[in-house]
């Protein structure tokens, strides 16, 4: 069995639990405040230091930081990649300190610019929502440096080999935020004294998806220092992040916008799209991110060493792992997004017209599965040659289509209308970068993978038809509760079977890879 196979296999196992605890929580928050307006502002609100994470911490500079630690430690082996990350960790820690003061300092003073925009024609309830999520915004900010700072100590592991203590990090927010839930449900406070206790709860997670790989970094002899002092390395890093930084600020913007649009809609609009992607991210964080995880190290280390054939072959490798779950995954969300939303969110405050609502933005969403993990390893293809600037034109490329196809559907489809502008603004940003990936080496090129995508689409097929039909026949045959529960839960497992069932009759490549994963776990059993 191939190393970075049992690396993969580490980390899906990893991001298992912590996206079905976070998924958990989802459920959670919707059963305490159903898609109200004090949900769809939480949700905006929560965004911001989210996309600033992405923008500074996940996106930018994991971009940039891996490639450079990668040769810091093939050059200077750990003493110099230590040195490395308390340089960036010092200063991560002062922009980002830097960035929240001053976002408090506006959202502490926002109410005067959004009573200035009710003067220019925004809507009462519009603004209403807007104060809302601004005071929210306020509490929530300072989660920001907490998630930087994790983004870069987990980078920094998965450069050492160590993968599962980063991927089990986001647990912590998990069990933060539910504790914060049982609380305010324990003690049967009133929705604003929740929304207090479950904005604690993030902070409080925040801090520990911090503290874990900070503390495997210790383990593995790293000893932080406030380091500010200029470094070549450095001013690499920000040169690799210029570009990118530019990139995570579009994709900000055009977040920032959807969440707008949603929130000028309805009270419900920013509480269902956000539900509706955290079901999405499930299989994309299950198996996708784990394979990026591991694939992104891989790939960078191949293009320090200028091996080319190693690096498109490991592209290929991570591309074909994502696309033979993730199509058959998309096929499975949307046939059977209605059970799915039912049993996952209908309870408490969530009822059957919030179901109504969110069965098809869950399968327009469904649709963009592929192409969202499609991308993920498409763009690391770009950072692992150190390409920032494609992955800038790419995004605003792909916020141009979206804002425009929002205006445009959101007149026609409400809320769903918003979902299928963002399946197709990704669309258009994956075929903008694989073309150009492919131009720059040919053997990033898609042939090699005709073959195998033919079978995985041949069995997505056959594999759909059993979910359609036992669907049916589970909703005929008991319906309700029960008909959902047959419908996911037994419906998905045969379809599985059925589905890996002609993958391994077709000989799918890479089915050596699980002999061999098979042959040891047996050979271990065996073992006295």
């Amino acid at each position: 069995m191939s190393r970075n196979f049992k690396n993969i296999s580490i980390v899906a196992a990893a991001t298992v639990a912590s996206r079905v605890l976070g998924l958990v929580r989802e459920m959670a928050t919707a059963a305490v405040f159903g898609t109200s307006a004090l949900n769809s502002a939480f949700v905006s609100a929560f965004t911001l230091p989210n996309l600033f994470r992405r923008l500074l911490g996940e996106g930018a500079l994991t971009a940039a930081f891996v490639p450079t630690l990668t040769h810091e430690l093939e050059r200077q082996q750990r003493a110099g990649a230590f040195r490395l990350v308390s340089k960036v960790a010092s200063w991560l820690l002062v922009v980002t300190t830097a960035i929240v003061a001053l976002a408090m300092l506006l959202f502490a003073n926002a109410e005067g610019a959004i009573r200035l925009a009710v003067g220019w024609g925004v809507a009462e309830e519009t603004a209403r929502r807007l104060l809302l999520g601004a005071d929210l915004a306020l509490v929530l900010f300072p989660y920001m440096i907490f998630v930087c700072l994790a983004a870069a100590f987990s980078a920094a592991c998965q450069v050492l080999g160590r993968f599962t203590e980063p991927a089990l990090s986001p647990i912590w927010l998990n069990v933060a935020v539910l504790a914060a839930l049982g609380a305010g449900a324990w003690w049967a406070w009133d929705a604003p004294e929740r929304m207090n206790l479950l904005c604690i709860g993030v902070l409080i997670g925040g801090f520990l998806q911090m503290a874990v790989p900070g503390w495997v970094l210790w383990r593995e002899g790293w000893r932080p220092v406030f380091d500010l002092r200029p470094d070549e390395r450095v001013r690499e890093i920000l040169r690799l992040m210029g570009p990118t930084v530019i990139g995570s600020a579009i994709y900000l913007i055009n977040i920032s916008v959807a969440r707008f649009l949603g929130l000028s809609l309805n009270d419900s609009a920013a509480a269902v799209l956000n539900l509706a992607t955290r079901v999405m991210e499930l299989p994309i964080g299950v198996f996708t991110i784990a394979v990026a995880t591991v694939v992104f190290p891989l790939i960078a280390k191949h293009a320090a060493r200028e091996d080319w054939p190693a690096l498109t072959a490991s592209y290929h490798k991570g591309l074909r792992l994502v696309l033979v779950i993730n199509i058959p995954a998309a096929a499975g969300l949307v046939l059977l997004a209605e059970p799915i939303t039912r049993l996952l969110f209908e309870r408490g405050a969530f009822h059957a017209g919030d179901t109504q609502l969110m069965t098809p933005v869950l399968a327009a969403f469904g649709l963009g599965l592929p192409l969202v993990s499609f991308t993920s390893v498409a763009l690391r293809g770009f950072y692992a040659l150190r390409d920032t600037a494609t992955p800038v034109r790419a995004a605003a490329l792909s916020f141009a289509v979206n804002l425009g196809l929002s205006l445009v559907l959101m007149r026609y489809f409400s809320t769903v209308g918003l979902a299928l502008a963002s399946t197709a603004a990704v669309g258009v940003q994956l075929v903008y970068l694989q073309r150009h990936l492919a131009r720059k080496h040919a053997g990033f090129g898609l042939g090699v993978l005709g073959p195998n995508l033919v079978k995985i689409m041949v069995a997505t097929v056959v594999m759909s038809a059993v979910v359609w039909a036992g669907a049916r026949g589970a909703a005929v045959c008991a319906g309700g509760r029960l008909g959902d529960w047959l419908a996911v839960g037994g419906v998905i497992p045969l379809a599985a079977l059925v589905y890996g069932g002609i993958l391994w009759v077709w000989r799918i490549e890479g089915r050596e890879d699980l002999e061999q994963l098979f042959a040891k776990f047996i050979a271990r059993r065996r073992a006295p």
